[in-house]
């Protein structure tokens, strides 16, 4: 599989930890309390750049990554990846404290299946710190398929296309409203902690263009707090699972 075959299909991991993964890591860790010195298990961990990060909290720290390649960079950082799909979690029922899926479940073939997964193994109690993108952003940021030949790049507008015409371009990657990602947890027994839309760091802007991007960030950031955060690039899910399971 060629590189650009493998971004359109598994997502880019983070290779370089900058301003936008600290800022997530952040929420992550706030919205997890004392449950990020237990049993965490960061599902669809890349090269482990996150599975590090986590360990620094003091839980233990494991990874799953479907792609064995990346599964296997990550193991150079943790001998604690497993090489798995996320809808075939291989740990028992009741297992972690802490779950981390950033930006993972539009990528798998059977989205609620992978939810579903995610829950049996959380303990009653335990958090899942979940991201993904939201179909109001202006732009599609995995590329998409014209005529035959895969696109990579932010293509503007994709997503406000009628759905099926937007999965023709974009077939490879799902794309969530907050209906679409309510509808994945029904019937399941897990309570809302935290909804949220947020927008992005904007660190390759800022590297280009210091004051420009910096200005970005601070403006879209700061509409994050406003009706406006609609259009924003991801959202952030904290679900709990239910004590009584």
């Amino acid at each position: 599989m060629s590189h650009s075959d493998k971004a359109a299909t598994h997502g880019e991991p983070s290779y370089v930890w900058r301003a936008g993964q600290q800022r997530r890591l952040e929420m992550v860790l706030a919205a997890a309390g004392e449950r990020a010195k237990g049993s965490v298990l960061e599902n669809g961990c890349g090269v482990g750049m996150y599975v590090e990060k986590l360990a620094e909290a003091g839980g233990q720290v494991y990874g799953l990554e479907y792609d064995y390649e990346r599964a296997a960079e990550a193991a150079q950082l943790s001998n604690l990846i497993s090489n798995a799909a996320g809808e075939q979690l291989p740990y028992p029922a009741n297992s972690f404290d802490l779950m981390l899926s950033h930006e993972v479940i539009e990528h798998v073939r059977d989205d609620r299946q992978a939810v579903a997964e995610m829950l049996r193994v959380l303990k009653p109690g335990g958090r899942l710190a979940l991201f993904c993108p939201n179909r109001g952003y202006p732009f599609e940021t995995h590329g998409i398929y014209w005529r035959g030949k895969y696109r990579f790049g932010n293509i503007p507008l994709v997503n406000y296309l009628p759905r099926g015409w937007r999965d023709r371009l974009a077939p490879h990657v799902e794309v969530y409203t907050r209906r679409d990602l309510g509808k994945l947890f029904e019937g399941l027994s897990a309570k809302f902690v935290e909804r949220r839309i947020i927008f992005g760091a904007y660190d390759n802007i800022i590297y280009r263009w210091p004051r420009v991007g910096r200005v970005l960030r601070a403006v879209l950031q700061f509409l994050e707090r406003t009706p406006l955060r609609a259009f924003g690039l991801s959202h952030f899910w904290v679900i709990e699972k239910n004590n009584h399971e």
